[in-house]
Order: C-alpha cells, then sequence, then structure tokens
C-alpha cells in the first residue's frame, strides 16, 4: 500500500504485525495500539502496549515479539468484532528503543486474517530518518465497515510524545521538590499515570540491578507466556527431527531458592509445592496454565519486602507433558517489580533436546538484588529429572524424591 492509501477490512480476528530486520546497531521496536474517539482516548486505559497488554473489551492484546533468523515481528491481536462502539478509530504505532527509525531496515506493518496468517494489508518503509516514534496504520469505521490506511506520521519525542498527542497521562520521573506550605484537603485519587519505561535484557547487557531501579520492595510478578510457532513437539528418530506438538502442552514455572539462614527448597506445582508469600519462602505460584496468553501465561510473585532474607532465587521452566523439547516455542519472561520499571527478555530458539530450562537468576550481594537473564536449555541425563538437571547445573545440593500434580 501507498502512504494514504485504503482498504476494506473484515469484521473479524486480526493479527497485526510489526516486522523488521535485526542485526548490530539495530534499535529494538514495540507495537502499540490507541481506541480513539474525537482523536482522543477515552482514558489510559485505551492504550495497548508492552506494559499494559490487553484493552478491558478483550478487543485487542499484544502479542508479543518472535525472532525468527534475524526477522523480527511484535504482534497486536484484534477483534473488531468487540470494538466498543463509541470507538471510531484504532491507531496502529511503533516506537523505536535505543535509536531512531532511520536506523530500523525493512520497517512494515502488515494485517493478517489471525486464523490463516493471511496478509491482507501491508505497508513497507514508512520513509524514516531521525523519527522514534510512528502512526504506521489505522483501522477505522466508514459507513459501517471497517478499514485499514497506511498513515506513516512520525514522531522524534519518542513513545512518550506519540501517547501525549492522543490524551494519556504519562508517568514523569520523581523530582525533589522544595519545601511547601500545608496541603489542602485531600481530593479523590487520580488514576494512575501510564508507565512507559521497561528494561530488556539480552545476552550483551544480560542483568540490571533492582536496588538501581527501585524495585526491592512490594511484590515482584514473574510471568512466563509463550506460543507455539510450528506443530512440533521434540526430538524423536536417529537424526534428532521433531515430532508432532500436542495442543495441550503444559509448562511448569518452578523457582528454586536459597534463603540467608541456609535453608533450600523449590517451588512447583509438582507435589503441591506452591510456597507461601507471607512467610519462608517468600515466593508463591499461581494456578497452572495452559494457554501461555500474555494476561495469563504461569506466574509466580517474590514477596521482595523480604529480600534480606533470600540469597539466591533461580526461576525455570519444565515441560510437564504435550512436548519433549522447547523447540519451536515462541516464549517471553517478564519480571514486573511493583516499584520501577519490568524487566523482559525472550528465550533464545532451542536447537537441543531440552525439556528444562534455567530463565533468570536473582541473587542478593550486600543487599543489592541483581536479575541475570539465563535463558538456558538444559539437556538431563539419561534417568535425571528436570529439576535434579537444574540443581546439578546451579550447585544448589538438595535431595529430590518423585512427585506429582
Amino acid at each position: 500500500m501507498l502512504k494514504g492509501s485504503n482498504t476494506p477490512v473484515p469484521t473479524a480476528a486480526l493479527r497485526v504485525e510489526l516486522g523488521w530486520r535485526t542485526g548490530p546497531g539495530v534499535p529494538d521496536a514495540d507495537a502499540s495500539a490507541l481506541l480513539l474517539v474525537s482523536g482522543k482516548v477515552r482514558s489510559d486505559a485505551d492504550f495497548v502496549f508492552y506494559n499494559q497488554p490487553a484493552h478491558s473489551s478483550g478487543a485487542i492484546r499484544h502479542e508479543g515479539k518472535r525472532n525468527t533468523d534475524g526477522r523480527v515481528t511484535d504482534a497486536l491481536l484484534v477483534d473488531l468484532t468487540r470494538v466498543e462502539p463509541s470507538i471510531e478509530t484504532v491507531v496502529l504505532a511503533a516506537s523505536a528503543d535505543g535509536g531512531s527509525f532511520g536506523q530500523v531496515p525493512d520497517l512494515y506493518i502488515e494485517v493478517q486474517d489471525a486464523g490463516r496468517s493471511t496478509p491482507m494489508a501491508r505497508f513497507d518503509n514508512p520513509g524514516a530518518t531521525s523519527e522514534t516514534a510512528f502512526v504506521l496504520g489505522e483501522f477505522y469505521r466508514r459507513q459501517g465497515v471497517w478499514k485499514f490506511r497506511a498513515v506513516g506520521q512520525g514522531y522524534s519525542s519518542g513513545l512518550e510524545g506519540l501517547a501525549t498527542e492522543y490524551g494519556i497521562t504519562v508517568d514523569e520521573p520523581q523530582r525533589t521538590a522544595p519545601a511547601a506550605a500545608p496541603p489542602p484537603p485531600a481530593a479523590p485519587p487520580a488514576p494512575a499515570p501510564v508507565r512507559l519505561t521497561k528494561v530488556t535484557l539480552t545476552k550483551a547487557a544480560p542483568s540490571v540491578s533492582l536496588t538501581k531501579q527501585g524495585g526491592t520492595s512490594g511484590a515482584l510478578h514473574v510471568n512466563l507466556n509463550w506460543e507455539v510457532r510450528k506443530q512440533f513437539s521434540g526430538w524423536s528418530g536417529k537424526f534428532g527431527r521433531p515430532a508432532a506438538m500436542h495442543s495441550d502442552l503444559d509448562l511448569d514455572l518452578c523457582a528454586l531458592f536459597e534463603l540467608t539462614d541456609g535453608s533450600k527448597g523449590v517451588v512447583q506445582a509438582l507435589g503441591n509445592a506452591f510456597g507461601a508469600l507471607h512467610q519462608p519462602p517468600y515466593i508463591h505460584l499461581d494456578g497452572d496454565d495452559r494457554t501461555g496468553a500474555v494476561a495469563a501465561g504461569e506466574n509466580l510473585t517474590v514477596n521482595l519486602d523480604h529480600k534480606n532474607a533470600f540469597r539466591r532465587l533461580l526461576v525455570f521452566v519444565t515441560i510437564y507433558e504435550g512436548a519433549r523439547s522447547f523447540a519451536d516455542l515462541n516464549a517471553t519472561v517478564t519480571l514486573q517489580p511493583q516499584y520501577g520499571a519490568p524487566i523482559e527478555f525472550s528465550l533464545d530458539e532451542c536447537t537441543v533436546p531440552s525439556p528444562v530450562c534455567a530463565l533468570a537468576l536473582i541473587t542478593n550481594t550486600g543487599g543489592d538484588l541483581v536479575v541475570q537473564r539465563e535463558a538456558r536449555y538444559l539437556v538431563p541425563e539419561r534417568g535425571v529429572s528436570p529439576q535434579r538437571t537444574v540443581d546439578y547445573a546451579y550447585g544448589w545440593g538438595m535431595n529430590w524424591t518423585p512427585g506429582r500434580k
């Protein structure tokens, strides 16, 4: 499509794909959507992006990123049948993280049939130079019919400038204020502003200090979400060919812990060892999930109000059933402190017959909590469980017995 052109799209479930080619020096990019009435959002809840991944109506959900052979995509799932009648336009935007869009090669936006991944509309290369945010396209209603328009409008003020342009209240860094007179009577609390900051861990920059981020109190939520890219489930046969992936794939998020009093243990669904949030080990695992959805997935919570009780904590994931390997699984890990920026990273493609992956290691060194991206696939020896394999790899030194859930 040419800039400014439009085309009808069916009122159906669609997948909007932001894509580009990555490489050395290429910034990361993020897809987002804004639901507008008369050119503005009704509230901050009408902004869907990495820190606010689903709209309350269910009409839009941030699906997440994939990296296949240097081609990166970030996608939104859009169900136009669920867009509220008052919404006139759904803006589809992109923001660059760590550079400008002039440094992002082969940038495009594509609208697909969500069920078949069939392209329905595509807009390539909006002519970017120094822009750090772009409105690439939009859905709009015209005489009861939904259409997609290629827009290509750039912003030099990043995601913050784009968001505020449409009426979003953005969280600002706290500043020290001078002494003032006693405050007036309290007014009703205003909605919390949208926080745009995030930390992405990579092989080149694999760790971050929670202490320096100001995220060492309250709850730390750890989420694993995933999507099966192909219908495969592991490795079979003499040459390690992938076998069929079952639809009832069951992944289990787990955590090995070591406390400063010397006690060690594991939090996992196996054996109903779900932990506890307000007493040792101060870690709690949520219920089991088999969908991998961003809003659900596998979740556990760490009580950072007891951070001084932790020596180290290793978050890992095992395949309970439905596959024999992580091959062809597109997974993302997000650590969301109650205070401070969210931390996210994607898992590398699995090329070994691995049923267990170490995700993140959190260590407490002199009061400094550091999150280390592991993304390490492990291959158990014959007769050794995935849990024991992780234990051996990280020197936890625990005794293991068979368990069920």
